[in-house]
C-alpha cells in the first residue's frame, strides 16, 4: 500500500514546520506507523533535530535521481526513518529551475516509497523549487500558524499558492489541516489570532493547538523529539493530540 504523503510548508519561518514534522512523526512511529523523514530543507533542522546529520548521501541526492531505498536511514527511534538534509541542498533549487520537469523531481522519487505508512516532507521557509517539488508530491499539506500578528497575510498567500500547485502538477493534493502553533493563552493577541484563523478556515484548523513552550525549544539541541524529551510537557500532550487528529483525518 502506497504511504499518505504529508508537506508541512510555510513560506513563513519559525511557525513550527520543522517541530510539528518531527513531533508528529515520533508520534506516529510510537503508534507503530512506519514513518519517514524527509529533510527538504537546507538548513537541516529536522535531521538534527531527530539526533542525525547526513555523513555522505542526502535528499541532494533524491532529487538528483538516487533510489530511496539507499537513502534512507533509521534513526534512534523505532519506526522512524530519515532522509537526511545537508546545506548543499540549497543548490539543488537551482538546478531544479533549469528543467522543464523540475518540478515533479520528488513525486518521482516518492513512487517507490512502499513500506512506510507515512512520508512527511519537511519544507523549507519559501515558495521555492523544494517546496514546490514537495506539494507536487504530497497527497495532503499541513500548515503550521505561529499565532501572531501577521498570520493570517502569509496563510492567505500560501493557499493560493497550493491551488496553483493543485491546478497545475498535483490534482489530488487537499490541506489536510491548519495547525495553530506557539499559541500563548496568557495573551489576548494569541486568543484573537486563533479566533480569526477558525473564522476564516473552520474544520480545517485542528481542535488541537500546540502551546508556546520552553520543552519544545530545548528538544531539537538535544536531538530528540519532545514526545521523548520530556513526554508528560505541555508540548509532547499537543502533538500527541493533533497526532491522533490527523490519523483521524486521514
Amino acid at each position: 500500500m502506497k504511504p499518505r504523503v504529508y508537506a508541512f510548508a510555510n513560506q513563513k519561518g519559525g511557525v513550527g514546520k520543522t517541530t510539528t514534522a518531527i513531533n508528529l512523526a515520533a508520534c506516529l512511529a510510537e503508534a507503530g506507523e512506519r514513518s519517514l523523514v524527509v529533510d527538504l530543507d537546507p538548513q537541516a533542522n529536522a535531521t538534527s533535530g531527530l539526533g542525525m546529520r547526513a555523513n555522505g548521501t542526502s535528499s541532494y541526492d533524491l532529487l538528483d535521481g538516487a533510489p530511496l531505498e539507499e537513502l534512507v536511514k533509521p534513526t534512534a527511534f523505532d519506526n522512524l526513518f530519515l532522509v537526511p538534509s545537508k546545506p548543499e541542498l540549497a543548490g539543488a533549487a537551482v538546478e531544479l529551475s533549469r528543467h522543464d520537469d523540475g518540478d515533479r523531481y520528488l513525486a518521482q522519487a516518492l513512487e517507490h516509497a512502499d513500506g512506510f505508512d507515512f512520508v512527511l516532507l519537511d519544507c523549507p521557509p519559501s515558495l521555492g523549487p523544494l517546496t514546490v517539488n514537495a506539494l507536487a508530491a504530497a497527497d495532503r499539506v499541513i500548515v503550521p500558524v505561529q499565532t501572531e500578528y501577521y498570520a493570517l497575510e502569509g496563510l492567505a498567500q500560501l493557499v493560493q499558492s497550493i491551488n496553483l500547485i493543485k491546478t497545475r502538477l498535483n490534482p489530488r493534493l487537499e490541506i489536510a489541516g491548519v495547525l495553530l502553533t506557539m499559541a500563548d493563552g496568557r495573551t489576548r493577541l494569541s486568543a484573537d489570532v486563533e479566533a480569526e484563523v477558525r473564522r476564516h478556515f473552520g474544520e480545517l484548523v485542528f481542535t488541537a493547538v500546540v502551546p508556546r513552550s520552553v520543552r519544545v525549544a530545548e528538544a531539537p539541541s538535544h536531538g530528540l523529539p519532545v514526545t521523548h524529551y520530556d513526554r508528560r510537557s505541555r508540548g509532547a500532550e499537543a502533538y500527541w493530540k493533533v497526532a491522533m487528529e490527523l490519523v483521524e483525518r486521514r
